[in-house]
């Protein structure tokens, strides 16, 4: 059977859903086709005994993403989704008993830098790479988003290259550095430098080898704040998928893609795994760039996407899920409890492609925002250890339950949690092996594509496909990147570039 369509995009992931409804709201009638029962992707839902657990991303910054989304159909964010600010944005545990918190405000976190370090450098430093976080930001606001962009000549104006002011510009952007290298230029507290390379742990990548333009988005995260929607970021999707359907999106789930359909190298539709086929002028893919070309493309145009650079998967992870029947009080929404050697863990995770013998842990307690997520005084704790992209020799199965007792040693250790397995109900886990098979990612990644490259690390492939005109990528390994605001600005530009 086949049927007609303007638009298909593959994938109902938040670049997915954003994309959608950026086209629906310029006109055109879209279908969008989910491999799972659920729309959302890896913003999904767990629910059990009462607990409810956001299942993936849980950091939500920059809302005007996501309110630009919404602005396209005429309609106001505030009337789809209620939305929290937190201040302070994350609670950091050291493994020398220490504990410092991350707020928004500059001279309220130079007056707690004093306190902390008992002098005045860390201040200093905090404010001077702050004012170059701000300065990478503007420039990226400029020239990196809100448009394709898979290198950078994408990013230049020709008759403007040139000038005085864009040659400053792309000296700001500080090639050559590393993320690492930069925070520690000017801050010399190892503690506050560790909690700073962890702006950059939305993309899964190492900060010791990720490029130094990525500082900012300490800027983007302290300026527009972070942010919890009632109902968890679980409501994210939830509010995309109204407004579709108040679109007249249609959504297929259930059904995979089993190839992008051309004629005459261009795009002209999609074939399901039933067989129905699905003709339209416009296919975005929010399936993993690599696995579209690899999966769904004719191998000559797979061939020549392919062999434009390595790429290389993005981090995984282990999450646990804990239902605790009593909630800890001395936690923030959002945590971090740091390794003791931020550098031997980056080693092990990202060059020996183990996981950490210490690892960092992501630590996520949304009862104490207020929403109900937990029966009585419990809470539904969200717990992420990054490791490495699955490798062939990896076995979760077996790996799992010795990983699962080094991420509560460490948080009974490190994050005053020592009771915790007493208050533990309820208890799920993720794995890369997981991540892989619910979400058809590259090697479980949880990012898209590592960001790793000293000049060349911030760039992902373009979202308007050359090689295939009427292809579109959207997603985390899509420009601009992984991140929620990222993925869902990346499924307006695709959008973008169709008109």
């Amino acid at each position: 059977m086949t049927e007609r369509t303007d638009a298909v995009v593959i994938g109902s992931g938040l670049a997915g859903l954003a994309a959608a409804c950026t086209l629906a709201a310029r006109g055109y009638a879209v279908t969008v086709v989910e491999k799972n029962p659920w729309l959302g992707g890896k913003a999904a839902l767990l629910a059990d005994r009462g607990y409810r657990f956001d299942m993936g991303p849980t950091i939500l910054t920059l809302p005007s993403v996501l309110r630009r989304v919404f602005e396209e159909a005429g309609r106001r964010l505030e009337d789809y989704l209620t939305m929290i600010r937190l201040d302070p944005q994350w609670r950091c545990f050291f493994e020398d008993g220490s504990q410092f918190d991350l707020v928004e405000s500059l001279p309220e976190m130079q007056q707690q830098l004093r306190e902390f370090t008992g002098g005045e450098e860390a201040g200093r430093g905090y404010e001077k790479f702050m004012s170059i976080s701000r300065q990478l930001d503007d420039v990226s606001q400029r020239f990196f988003f809100w448009k394709s962009v898979g290198g950078i000549a994408d990013t230049m104006n020709l008759r403007q290259s040139m000038s005085l002011g864009v040659l400053k510009d792309l000296l700001s952007l500080r090639f050559g550095r590393t993320v690492a290298g930069l925070v520690r230029s000017h801050i010399p507290d190892s503690r506050i430098a560790q909690m700073m390379d962890h702006f950059t742990q939305y993309v899964g990548s190492s900060p010791e080898q990720s490029p130094a333009v990525l500082c900012g988005i300490a800027h983007m995260q302290t300026n527009e704040g972070i942010w919890y929607p009632l109902g968890g970021t679980r409501a994210v999707p939830e509010a995309l998928t109204r407004l579709a359907q108040e679109l007249g999106v249609r959504c297929v789930t259930g059904h995979q893609v089993r190839s992008v359909d051309t004629e005459r190298g261009r795009a002209v539709g999609v074939t399901l795994d039933s067989g129905e086929v699905l003709r339209s002028q416009v296919v975005v893919s929010n399936s993993d760039c690599v696995r579209t070309c690899e999966e769904l493309l004719p191998r000559d145009t797979a061939q020549k996407m392919l062999s434009k650079r390595k790429f290389e998967a993005a981090c995984s992870g282990v999450v646990l899920y804990l239902g605790l029947r009593q909630r800890y009080e001395h936690l923030l929404h959002h945590n971090f409890v740091f390794s003791q050697d931020p550098h031997e863990e980056f080693r092990q995770i990202y060059s020996a492609g183990e996981p950490a013998a210490d690892p960092t842990c992501y630590v996520c307690a949304p009862s104490l925002s207020g929403d109900r997520v937990a029966p009585g005084d419990g809470e539904a704790l969200y717990v992420l250890v990054h490791t490495p992209y699955l490798r062939p020799h990896h076995d979760w199965t077996k790996m799992l339950p010795g990983y699962r007792q080094v991420i509560i040693d460490k948080l009974k250790r490190t994050a005053g949690m020592g009771d915790i397995e007493d208050r533990i109900e309820v208890e799920h886990s993720l794995t890369p092996a997981g991540i892989n098979q619910r979400y058809h990612v590259l090697n479980g990644a949880i990012y898209g594509l590592a960001s790793h490259g000293r000049f060349m690390g911030a760039f992902k492939p373009g979202n308007r496909v050359r090689e295939l005109p009427g292809l579109y990528l959207a997603g985390g390994s899509a420009h601009p990147g992984p991140g929620m605001p990222m993925v869902m600005m990346s499924g307006w530009i695709a959008a973008d570039s169709v008109d």
